[in-house]
């Protein structure tokens, strides 16, 4: 079978789907946020958009919170999530000049400064999911104005969907940043430091690993969560710096990102120290503003208490527990 042939509908798929987001980002930003607000309406009220899932991590995280304000919150952070995916849509087309004026930065020549200073060849960024995180991709534009030389990009998690992965891969390298795919992380970075490139990374850390890359439980948001360490151990092995974007909404359509240095030397700081640091900041910031994180993710369908029965299993196999029983925690 000629594969050419196989792969070309896909290819007009993705250009099918480019070109009608791109002319859905030529509408003007008002226009955009008025069908924001009737998204919201519809995902809310009719489509209930996973409601059970945002209202359960938003009672566990905020058990002292009434119900009236767990609501509250939960509107807002519907009525945001509208805005994020109108507001993703115009990165399609959005120019420099506007995406500088809507999503500003503080602290890059700072973190640039403490790179060249101190003669190290990687920044890390801690990220998550706050705010517009898919503007923030532009911070590799900021960067590139300090100082030419270096690379900025950003890790993703590929999407299943081939069409979806291909337009969020042009949409995020609008603004001269590099996408690496989250299993070639190491690879290249590797090839960077092979090539004595500086180079800055954002790490977007903040989403549950699965079971086979969960190695360390850190207490957030009220609750034992599995969390992510990669950034952290590639930091250590690279001699990397180590950043934090803050990120506020300061108005519908407006952001800031502000780049700070994360605090503690790696060589000194305790495993994981550095992760469950970057989990500090970031509960701060949710609960500071709870409605622009991404409640809609099942951040803790897996259990702390789960992790510990599957560890009790691998070391000493119980009659108890049959082998289907442990099959089935292992693909939670």
């Amino acid at each position: 079978m000629d594969s050419s042939n196989t792969s070309r509908p896909a290819g007009w798929t993705s250009c099918l789907l480019h070109a009608l987001v791109y002319l859905v980002s030529l509408l003007p930003l008002w226009f955009l946020y008025g069908l924001s607000d009737l998204f919201f309406l519809l995902a809310y009220y009719l489509i209930r958009y996973r409601r059970r899932i945002v209202r359960s991590n938003l009672c566990g995280s905020f058990p002292e919170k009434t119900e009236r304000e767990i609501v509250a919150i939960e509107r807002r952070f519907y009525r945001f999530f509208c805005d994020y995916m109108v507001e993703t849509v115009k990165l399609c087309s959005m120019s420099d000049r506007e995406m500088r004026r809507r999503m500003r930065f503080a602290g890059v020549e700072q973190m640039v400064g403490a790179l060249e200073r101190e003669g190290k060849l990687f920044a890390f960024i801690y990220l998550a999911h706050y705010g517009n995180w898919e503007w923030v991709s532009s911070l590799s534009a900021r960067v590139r104005e300090v100082n030419p030389g270096i690379t900025g990009g950003h890790i993703y998690h590929p999407l299943r969907n081939k069409p979806f992965n291909r337009l969020f891969l042009r949409m995020r390298s609008r603004f001269e940043g590099v996408n690496v795919p989250m299993k070639e992380t190491l690879r290249f970075i590797l090839q960077q430091r092979a090539g004595n490139r500086p180079t800055i990374l954002g790490f977007i850390a903040d989403q549950a690993p699965k079971w086979s890359s969960t190695h360390h439980w850190t207490t957030f948001l009220n609750r034992q969560t599995a969390v992510f360490t990669g950034t952290e151990q590639i930091a250590r092995r690279v001699d990397a710096l180590l950043f934090y974007a803050r990120v506020e909404r300061v108005r519908r359509g407006h952001y800031l990102c502000t780049i700070e240095r994360m605090e503690g030397n790696l060589e000194q700081t305790p495993q994981f120290g550095m992760t469950d640091g970057y989990f500090r900041l970031l509960e701060a910031d949710i609960c500071r503003c709870p409605d622009i994180w991404l409640w809609t993710h099942n951040r803790w369908k897996r259990t702390y208490e789960q992790f510990l029965a599957m560890q009790k299993v691998s070391r000493d196999p119980s009659p108890a527990v049959s082998g289907e029983e442990a099959r089935s925690a292992e693909r939670d």
